[in-house]
């Protein structure tokens, strides 16, 4: 099992926290992202991949090379959408987990939002990411990692 991060948008929080799930886990954790990605030392479990190619080209990456039994974080709905069919759990970085069910739903809202915000519509957005969701993230990540190993353990 490998843990995946969409990393250009993944905020540094949720980075942290999966960086020390990968080492007590000893989990192969793979950033992914179009610019550099410094690394702490120390972490034996997690690499850093650079791609080149624009602003679809991490994700892009991800869904290649992603398996089931996998684990993705990512807030990137249109790729949660590409990977949840593939047996890949995916989590946003607020703690959401999307499922089969969820994804599509949650898709469709994305692109109508996106529509309205085209034609100029103000649609608002998230609240500032804080202790509550970091929480929610953190918690999540457990949950879908246990139930991971439980079902695959390591590739």
């Amino acid at each position: 099992m490998t843990l995946w991060l969409d990393a250009d948008a993944t905020p540094r929080d949720v980075k942290d926290i999966c960086l020390r799930a990968a080492e007590r886990l000893r989990l192969e954790t793979i950033l992914v992202a179009n610019q550099r990605v410094p690394l702490p030392p120390g972490y034996a479990h997690v690499l850093a991949v650079r791609v080149e190619g624009g602003p679809d080209a991490a994700d892009r990456y991800i869904v290649e090379h992603a398996a089931p039994g996998d684990v993705a974080v990512t807030a990137d709905i249109p790729l949660a959408a590409l990977l949840v069919p593939k047996g890949v759990a995916v989590i946003d970085p607020r703690g959401e987990e999307y499922t089969s069910e969820s994804v599509g739903e949650r898709l469709s809202v994305r692109n109508f939002m996106d529509g309205l915000r085209g034609a100029g519509v103000e649609t608002g957005g998230h609240a500032a990411y804080g202790p509550r969701e970091k929480q929610a993230f953190a918690n999540t990540l457990d949950r879908v990692l246990t139930r991971a190993l439980r079902r695959g353990g390591a590739r």
